[in-house]
């Protein structure tokens, strides 16, 4: 009965998986279909638009062309007119110089037909019957100015649609997630030299596997893209994975998009508990201040809350909610603030920055446990570093309420490293990731980051990966034996382990 059980669970559970699937599937087939009506829409618009640009750019052709037609055929009549106008002229001469030459003739007198005849002739000689040319100084030819479509027609005729250019392929294995940093690669099936860049898109997701329509959010694009490998720098992994895809496109037309590929960017992303946090700290979001006026006015208000309807503070998750585990706020001289997300085991890191003006700070890890009269660093199940402003300037390692002043310059920047199965807590100096200090213990009870914070602000990066140099570091580390500890390049405090 039981194991029947247990079976229509399992099968229970498959169904309902697989029903989640394939009502997520019908979303994206649904997405698609708008995709294509809305994508063929367009396409449309810009069929008419590239024709109606075709039919101006030969309309212009051809009104130019007439002009020039236009223009020889005034030039030519012009001149034709004028050598007619010429012609016309000498005629009108010549006739009135051949009926004068006739009357001459019948003069009989001898003197007087000679003087009338050397007239004539001078007449004659001077006129412009005798230089004109009789040919026509304009060809009536326009045969040079005929059009010849023959070629045009035929690279019209055939006229396609652009090669669309293939889709590329991502290299899944020279994609390389580090750093809170993606570099993505990809190449083409075959060459196309008639690609000109790639597009780029990313986005967040909590999904290993087709993305979720209702609940992903938009693709984040990286334009002109063009070589065949992307680094994206600087991101915030405040999500399990990242999924990229990659298109190619040409000077007029894009491709389809690349299989999407789905990486995991795995890092430490927790909260300030504000629940946990001292009266006279201010926290915001992933940043704490010390307020010393807080007190009273969150007092009052913490007053009015009991006495309403008992609603209880909002909580960012169930998860979280567990972690904060509803404990007392700290009070007295412990100006305290703790994560809102436990460590109970792998590897994480996170980073603390310091105001310029903040005169006091830990940066640390505790147990649950922590009283709320506690310091960190002052109990056996807190570790922390501790920077000192105040009067002078202070570097120090704390635990167990003793403390280990360090001779290194200050910083304003650190970063923890926490490897909660090999017992391993360090403290870097973020700037410049020199190694400032690192524990050796056995953790025997979930972790929680803790922050003390004294006249000033702190600022809390989380969603950060462990950093390169520092996961090099601890492979040098690991190979050393615990009788070889002192061969840390920065003094290290083996603590023996703490049940509390």
């Amino acid at each position: 009965m039981g194991e029947q059980r247990e079976d229509l669970q399992r099968i229970v559970s498959t169904l309902a998986n697989k029903k989640d699937e394939i009502v997520n599937f019908i979303d994206i087939l649904k997405q698609t279909i708008r995709n294509v009506q809305v994508n063929s829409s367009n396409v449309f618009r810009e069929l008419d638009k590239e024709f109606d640009a075709l039919h101006s750019v030969l309309d212009e052709m051809k009104e130019s062309m007439a002009n020039t037609i236009q223009q020889e055929r005034t030039e030519k009549i012009q001149a034709l007119n004028n050598q007619l106008g010429q012609c016309s002229s000498a005629l009108e001469s010549s006739e009135e110089l051949l009926e004068c030459a006739t009357t001459i003739l019948n003069i009989k007198n001898p003197t007087e037909f000679s003087k009338a005849a050397r007239q004539i002739k001078d007449r004659i000689t001077a006129c412009p019957a005798f230089r004109i040319c009789l040919k026509p100084t304009i060809s009536d030819n326009m045969s040079h100015l005929m059009v010849d479509f023959t070629l045009e027609r035929h690279v019209l005729q055939a006229l396609k649609f652009l090669p669309v250019p293939k889709v590329p392929e991502i290299n899944t294995a020279a994609c390389l997630v580090a750093d809170n940093c993606v570099t993505v690669a990809w190449k083409m099936p075959e060459e196309d030299s008639r690609v000109d860049h790639f597009v780029l898109e990313y986005k967040k997701t909590d999904y290993d596997g087709l993305a979720r329509v209702k609940d992903e959010q938009p693709w984040e694009v990286i334009d002109y893209v063009k070589d065949y490998v992307y680094t994206l720098s600087g991101l915030k992994f405040d999500k399990k994975y990242m999924t990229v895809r990659v298109q190619a496109c040409n000077k007029a037309l894009a491709g389809d998009y690349s299989d999407p590929v789905t990486l995991e960017t795995k890092a430490f992303v927790f909260g300030l508990d504000d629940t946990s946090s001292h009266l006279n700290l201010k926290v915001e979001e992933n940043y704490v201040e010390w307020d010393p006026t807080g007190g009273k006015g969150q007092e009052k208000a913490k007053g009015k809350e009991n006495k309403g309807s008992g609603a209880s503070p909002k909580r960012t998750s169930a998860s979280r909610s567990a972690a904060k585990g509803c404990r007392d706020r700290f009070t007295g001289e412990s100006y305290t603030v703790l994560g809102d997300t436990a460590i109970e085991s792998g590897e994480h890191y996170w980073e603390a920055t310091a105001q310029k003006d903040c005169k006091s700070y830990s940066v640390g890890v505790t147990y649950r446990n922590l009283g709320k009269f506690d310091q960190l660093g002052k109990t056996n199940s807190s570790w922390c570093i501790h920077i000192n402003n105040w009067l002078q300037s202070t570097l120090s390692a704390k635990h167990n309420n003793k403390s280990k002043t360090l001779d290194l310059p200050i910083t304003d920047r650190i970063g923890v490293y926490c490897n909660f199965d090999g017992g391993q807590l360090m403290f870097y100096n973020a700037n410049s990731m020199e190694l400032l200090y690192a524990f050796k213990t056995k953790f025997t009870q979930p972790l929680l980051p803790g922050f003390m914070v004294w006249c000033g602000g702190l600022s809390v990066s989380t969603c950060l990966q462990v950093p390169s140099v520092v996961k090099a570091f601890q492979k040098s580390v690991n190979g050393l034996n615990s009788s070889t500890c002192s061969l840390y390049s920065v003094p290290v405090m083996p603590i023996e382990s703490s049940h509390c």
